[in-house]
């Protein structure tokens, strides 16, 4: 195992408002991550500014060892779910993922597939994304976030909009993931999902962070 991300005192204001106020945390292969807190208490900043989406106006960011804006502007082979992603919505949900695909020059539609299927999805589905229901198009979010077989997930609010199979059988993945030596890290409201899948348990609260497990 290794280290693949460092949060190093960040602080993060908004308009003179604390959200990040000096965070620190630690992350290694193989092992999952969650982090609990109300809607507000700052974990979305948190995983903006491990992307790269945000600065810290204090403190450092790694990934890989490498630092952020520095090294590096945004992160590298990760995969990425933060608020609702953003699909075009008249196309079938193999055509969005082949679209974004190729914007990497890759063509291999049948791992595309497999990747849906991971997910629960049916890749011959010719149903546009605009008519799929609130869990398809989580299931389609994790499949993109996952479809590059990156070394880093990071994960806000994963369950949302899936069933009780659904939350199964993304517990599951998730698991094999982490034997597999990935990172993931991952906010959630769901007690049960932080219970069975996380090594490490940290609680944001007014911007703080604290581990509690």
């Amino acid at each position: 195992m290794g280290e693949t991300i460092r949060v190093e005192h960040i602080t993060k204001q908004f308009r003179g408002h604390t959200v990040l106020d000096d965070v620190s945390l630690a992350c290694e292969s193989g092992r999952i991550y969650g982090i609990v807190g109300y809607n507000g208490s700052g974990k979305t900043v948190l995983f903006k500014c491990i992307c790269g989406f945000y600065f810290p106006d204090r403190g450092d960011i790694y990934i890989r060892g490498k630092k952020m804006g520095k090294d590096v502007d945004m992160i590298q082979n990760a995969g990425v779910i933060i608020e609702e992603p953003s699909f075009l919505k008249q196309y079938s949900g193999l055509h969005n993922l082949q679209l974004l695909y190729r914007l990497n020059h890759k063509k291999d539609t049948e791992k595309l597939k497999r990747t849906m299927e991971l997910t629960g999805l049916n890749p011959a589905e010719k149903k546009a994304v605009e008519k799929y229901s609130l869990g398809m198009k989580q299931r389609l979010a994790i499949a993109q976030a996952i479809m590059e077989e990156q070394d880093i997930l990071i994960l806000d609010e994963p369950m949302n909009g899936l069933d009780k199979d659904g939350v199964a059988h993304m517990r599951n993945l998730f698991l094999n993931m982490k034997e597999e030596g990935r990172t993931l890290l991952f906010a959630s409201h769901n007690k049960e999902d932080i219970d069975s899948l996380c090594d490490e348990v940290y609680e944001m609260d007014q911007g703080k962070l604290q581990r509690i497990r």
